[in-house]
């Protein structure tokens, strides 16, 4: 069974940055695409950023310029780099396949983007 395990979240203010992590467990990563998921109060999960198998990546238009997802096969580990963070980013945010999301989903780690 795919575990998922998110971290790197935190309390940041308006123009900082932060860098998620997720280590994978139970499939062989290499061969998967993975993506960053969020989820704000009220709102449904969305796609925030995926890496394919190859490197390819692409982002929701409200990230782009501003994070950076990249891929360490040999840590079966995505990272989600965010820079200029605004307070509607604020969101728990996970990682999972991508474009086809497991059903499984990890706990997920919280940012909070605030003054």
């Amino acid at each position: 069974q795919v575990q998922l395990v998110e971290s790197g979240g935190g309390l940041v203010q308006p123009g900082g940055s932060l860098r998620l992590s997720c280590v994978a467990s139970g499939t062989i990563f290499s061969l998967y695409g993975m993506g960053w998921f969020r989820q704000a109060p009220g709102q449904q999960r969305a796609l925030v950023a995926g890496i394919t198998q190859y490197g390819m990546t692409i982002y929701a238009d409200s990230v782009k310029g501003r994070f950076t997802i990249s891929r360490d096969n040999a840590k079966n580990t995505v990272y989600l780099l965010m820079n200029s963070l605004k307070p509607e980013d604020t969101a728990v945010y996970y990682c999972n396949k991508y474009p086809v999301p497991e059903n499984y989903w990890g706990q997920g780690t919280q940012v909070t983007v605030s003054s």
